[in-house]
């Protein structure tokens, strides 16, 4: 059987003729390698055209199909063939392509519902000469609408992000959600690097997108923690990322087309979930340490207790100073400047609890100014910073302080008891941790408080005079 026959293609040439088989050949090539199925009736109705995908859904092969007239008696039910014969053969006296639903009979007996899209076939006179008839499941056709109008509703009413990243990791296609995310339009970002539209976060971003367009799409979405460079500043966000391996349905074998890239702004629901998480625990700490120090027959541990259980996540050293006794001057009643005595602190070198040195009561040589000292007179909180300069420079804004070298912000709080002052407690952190914040400030007050109580009943204790048994 020559090629033309096979694909249905009738041969009104002859075999014979000067170029017939190359373009026979390729005729058949054609319509055998569409995806859609195609018939093509002359002007007398006959069927002179079936291809392959018109034999997978029907099941009737070009053999058995072509030179039939209509479809009446084998395509369609008899009390429908007068109808359908008529619809489509219209396209020859109407503008351009006619779409229809019929419910065509398989070889089996079995029927289906199929979509066509039905058009004149011109002559060289310009004439109708005939009709081609292609078609599709409707179910099919549908899904492939679906899949269309999934799209555009995709990248243009979504409420949330979709970014088309293409092989090179730059967006090929981007929704108006992702452009107001981004802080730029949606023409402007495509084809530009993330590096360009993200100031942190963008290689974890990038390595994810290498890893889905080679292994494929995660099981489950990802939160990631980007800064965006947007006009009015950079903006720390938190997204929860879903991606998606697009590979072309046109190819034999997989080849990548890019990644889809859907995203939803959570950064308010992550940071509840983190403050929620960092109250819980430091309450528990505040429990712990209670019960630690209820436990301690010398307030004053009691109060290092309280200082180690606070250090937890919290800051990488702490000191306590208490206030000394301040002399007054001759022939005045105002105190003197106020000095302060250290009292306890954490090992400047290996992690261990803290230790009281206090034993030797020498004033601390604070310069004027000190935020310790500034708490101490304010009777208030007090946060220092050695701002943005280099290790150098930091680590003589710590020593200047006689604060360890690795300290680049502070926290000072008064301890106080019964309406007196009794000394500071100072927090430190080091350049790995950011600066201390108002809920920070909250947690160390309340930390503050119980060391002042366990301090005020060390006070109290040996100040009082010992009863002696008579």
């Amino acid at each position: 059987m020559s090629a033309s026959r096979r694909s249905g293609a009738t041969d009104e040439l002859g075999p014979d003729e000067p170029g017939e088989s190359g373009g026979s050949d390729l005729l058949a090539a054609l319509l055998d390698g569409m995806d859609a199925a195609l018939c093509a009736f002359d002007a007398d109705g006959v069927v002179t055209h079936w291809n392959r995908e018109a034999e997978r859904i029907l099941g009737w092969t070009a053999a058995e199909a072509v030179g039939r007239h209509g479809f009446a008696g084998w395509a369609v039910r008899s009390a429908d063939a007068e109808e359908v014969q008529a619809r489509l053969m219209s396209a020859m006296r109407g503008p351009g392509r006619q779409v229809h639903e019929f419910a065509l009979v398989t070889k089996g007996g079995g029927r289906v519902l199929v979509r066509t899209q039905s058009a004149a076939v011109r002559g060289p006179d310009g004439r109708p000469a005939g009709v081609y008839c292609a078609f599709s499941e409707v179910h099919a056709q549908i899904d492939l609408e679906r899949s269309i109008a999934l799209s555009e509703a995709l990248f243009e009413d979504a409420s949330w992000g979709v970014v088309l990243v293409d092989a090179d990791l730059r967006p090929a296609v981007v929704n108006a959600h992702a452009a107001r995310a981004l802080g730029v339009g949606r023409t402007s970002v495509l084809g530009r690097p993330l590096g360009e539209l993200l100031a942190q976060g963008v290689e974890e971003l990038e390595g994810a997108l290498t890893h889905v367009l080679a292994e494929g799409a995660p099981p489950a979405p990802a939160d990631m923690w980007v800064t965006v460079r947007a006009p009015e500043g950079e903006k720390r966000r938190c997204w929860r990322s879903g991606f998606l391996r697009l590979a072309s349905p046109l190819a034999e074998e997989p080849v990548p087309l890019g990644v889809g890239w859907l995203f939803v702004d959570v950064t308010e629901a992550k940071q509840g979930e983190q403050e929620a998480a960092l109250l819980r625990f430091r309450t528990n700490q505040l429990h712990r340490a209670a019960r630690a120090a209820a436990e301690c027959e010398d307030p004053a541990e009691a109060a290092t207790v309280h200082l180690d259980f606070a250090l937890a996540g919290f800051a990488d050293h702490a000191l306590v100073d208490r206030v000394a006794d301040r002399p007054r001057a001759e022939g005045t009643d105002d105190p003197g400047p106020v000095r302060l005595v250290r009292l306890a602190a954490t090992p400047a070198g290996a992690p261990g609890p803290s230790l009281l040195t206090g034993a030797a009561g020498l004033p601390l040589r604070y310069p004027e100014g000190h935020p310790a000292l500034q708490c101490v007179e304010r009777g208030g909180t007090v946060r220092a910073d050695a701002g943005s300069v280099s290790a150098q420079r930091a680590r003589e804004w710590a020593l200047e302080r006689q604060w360890p070298g690795d300290a680049v912000h502070a926290l000072c709080v008064v301890l106080r008891s019964r309406g007196r002052t009794l000394g500071v407690v100072t927090f430190l952190r080091g350049s790995g941790r950011s600066r201390f914040e108002r809920s920070d400030t909250a947690y160390a007050e309340d930390v503050a408080v119980r060391i002042a109580t366990a301090l005020d009943l060390a006070e109290t204790l040996r100040d009082r005079p010992e009863k002696r048994a008579p």
